[in-house]
C-alpha cells in the first residue's frame, strides 16, 4: 500500500518555448522512476505525445506510433487531452484521467503534465484539491518555460506580432487576454521559471528577460537560464542531477493556488466573454510518405515566410536513414534532429501539424508534397 502522495510536475509555456524538449529529456535521462505523462494538445494530431511515447512508462522505444488515445485510456503512460484547453475541460477530461492514474498509483512514481501553449495552469492545479485526487496526488511544482529571445524582443512568444494585431483589430476579442497577460498568468503560478534558448541572448537581452520575470514572480521563485546544452550534455553523462532536481521541488502548489489572482480570473469576475486565443487558430495535418529532407525544409521555410504560420511540428521519414527526424518551426525559425529508430513494423511516414491563421490545408499539402519521394513497387 502506498502511503505517500504521487508528485506531479506541471509544465506550462507558450508554443515553441521548449516544453516537449524538457519532458522528453526527463523521460530519457531520469532513471529509476516510473513516469506517467499527460499531454494537453491543440490540434487533431497527437504530435507531442508521439514524440514522448517512445520514452514513457512501460513503453519500448521505437514502437509503433498509434493515433489518438481514447480519453486517456493508455497502456504506455501517455494520456492525451486533445481539447487544447484544460481550463475548459478539467471536469470532463482531466479528472477522469487523474482517476485512472490514481487507480494505478502503485505503479507510478511521478506524473508529468504538459499544458498546451495557451492553457493556464491554475484551473488544472485547482483540480488537485478535489477529494478523490488530493488524497493520493500533490503538485510537486509548476514549471513555466519562457522563450528567452521572444521575451527579450517584446514578443513574449516567437513571431506573434501578427496574432496581437488580429486581436486588436477584432472587436469580438475585446476580452481575449493578450499574450503578455497570458505570460503574466503563467508566471504568476510558477514555482520555477526556465528561460530557454539563452545561447541566442546577448548580455543585455538576458538582463531584460531577467528583469521582466523578476517583476512577475516573488523572490522565492528561482529562474534558471538554459540552452540546448542543458539537455544534450546530460545525455552522455552519468550525472542527471539537474533534471532530477526539477522533479523534487515539493511545492504542494495546490495548497496556495486559490490565492493567486490573474487576468483570466478578473475577466470572468467582470462578466467578460470567455474567449480563448486558440479558438481563433487554424490547424491542419500534413501526411506524406518518405521525403527528401532538404527539399522538405526548403518548402516549409518558404511557407513560413508566405503564410501566417505560428507553429509547425512533426516528424519526417528520410530515405536511407534508420532514425525518425523531428521537425520543429516557430515563426521563421526551423530546426530538426533525429530522435529515435523507426520500429521494425512501423510505417515510415511523414506527419506535420501546422498551426496558424487562414490556412488552406490543401494548398499546404500541395506545397510540401513536392518533397515526397516516389516509391517503386
Amino acid at each position: 500500500m502506498r502511503l505517500n502522495k504521487i508528485p506531479a510536475t506541471v509544465v506550462t509555456g507558450f508554443l515553441g518555448s521548449g516544453k516537449t524538449t524538457l519532458l522528453a529529456s526527463i523521460l530519457r535521462q531520469v532513471t529509476g522512476k516510473r513516469i506517467a505523462v499527460i499531454v494537453n494538445e491543440f490540434g487533431e494530431q497527437d504530435i507531442d505525445s508521439s514524440l514522448l511515447r517512445g520514452c514513457a512508462l512501460g513503453c519500448e522505444e521505437g514502437g509503433e506510433d498509434g493515433g489518438s488515445l481514447d480519453k486517456g485510456l493508455s497502456e504506455n503512460g501517455i494520456y492525451e487531452l486533445a481539447n487544447g484547453c484544460i481550463c475548459c475541460t478539467v471536469e470532463e477530461e482531466f479528472l477522469p484521467v487523474m482517476k485512472k492514474l490514481v487507480a494505478r498509483r502503485d505503479d507510478i512514481d511521478h506524473i508529468l503534465i504538459e499544458t498546451s501553449g495557451l492553457a493556464l495552469p491554475k484551473p488544472l492545479v485547482q483540480a488537485f484539491n478535489w477529494p478523490e485526487v488530493r488524497q493520493h496526488c500533490t503538485v510537486d511544482a509548476i514549471i513555466t518555460v519562457v522563450d528567452g529571445p521572444a521575451v527579450a524582443a517584446g514578443r513574449y512568444a516567437s513571431d506573434v506580432d501578427k496574432v496581437e494585431a488580429q486581436r486588436r483589430a477584432d472587436e469580438s476579442l475585446d476580452h481575449d487576454p493578450s499574450l503578455r497577460e497570458l505570460l503574466d498568468d503563467q508566471l504568476s503560478a510558477a514555482d520555477l521559471v526556465l528561460v530557454s534558448k539563452t545561447d541566442l541572448l546577448e548580455p543585455a537581452d538576458k538582463a531584460r528577460v531577467e528583469a521582466l520575470v523578476a517583476q512577475r514572480v516573488p523572490e522565492s521563485v528561482k529562474t534558471l537560464f538554459i540552452d540546448q546544452s542543458f539537455f544534450i550534455n546530460q545525455t552522455r553523462a552519468t550525472d542527471t542531477s539537474q533534471l532530477e532536481a526539477l522533479m523534487g521541488i515539493g511545492a504542494a502548489s495546490e495548497e496556495n493556488i486559490d490565492r493567486i489572482a490573474n487576468h483570466h480570473d478578473r475577466h470572468h469576475a467582470e462578466g467578460a466573454h470567455h474567449d480563448h486565443a486558440h479558438d481563433h487558430f487554424d490547424s491542419c495535418v500534413i501526411r506524406l510518405g518518405e521525403v527528401d529532407g532538404d527539399a522538405l525544409a526548403d518548402r516549409l521555410q518558404q511557407l513560413l515566410k508566405t503564410h501566417e504560420i505560428y507553429r509547425a511540428k512533426g516528424f519526417a521519414a528520410i530515405p536511407g536513414k534508420p532514425m525518425r527526424r523531428v521537425i520543429q518551426a516557430v515563426g521563421e525559425r526551423l530546426d530538426g534532429y533525429f530522435d529515435r529508430l523507426w520500429g521494425q513494423d512501423e510505417p515510415r511516414r511523414t506527419q506535420l501539424v501546422i498551426i496558424g491563421k487562414a490556412l488552406d490545408g490543401h494548398d499546404l499539402h500541395a506545397a510540401l508534397a513536392s518533397a515526397e519521394i516516389a516509391t517503386t513497387t
